[in-house]
């Protein structure tokens, strides 16, 4: 008796890990200019690893040391699919979290997006399909 080939395992979700220098400063900055909310954080006061999500997008925030600085912080660079990028261009501008500058356009490769780094260095990049 031969035994049928099990499916595939699939992937349900993604939770993408930023490396950060200062957890509490990472947060501010997420809570408070990009919108999202606290999920969690590993320890009461100053957490090494936290998590915020907005609309069901959830990312990781992880405390780097100074020896680790220039190594992983700012290797990192999201994609986060919206439904509107001018709206979250304006909502991100009165929060301060656009750098001036940075506007919303059309890209070649078929897009509407604007981009811009986190104070870690790690790439945010907003868009939809055209």
């Amino acid at each position: 008796m031969t035994s049928q080939p099990s499916a595939p395992a699939r992937f349900q979700d993604v939770q993408p890990v930023l490396p950060v220098r200062e957890i509490a400063a990472a947060l501010t900055f997420y809570i408070e200019r990009l919108g999202f909310h606290f999920l969690f954080g590993d320890r009461g006061g100053a957490p090494a690893y936290a998590g915020v999500g907005r609309d069901g997008v959830e990312i990781h925030l992880q405390w780097q040391s100074e020896a680790d600085i220039g190594q992983t912080v700012g290797l990192a660079n999201l994609r986060f699919l919206v439904d509107d990028p001018d709206a979250l261009h304006r909502e991100l501008s009165a929060r301060q979290a656009v750098p001036e500058g940075k506007t919303v356009r059309d890209t070649a490769w078929g897009t509407r997006e604007f981009a811009f780094y986190d104070p870690d260095g790690n790439g945010l990049t907003f868009y939809r399909p055209r």
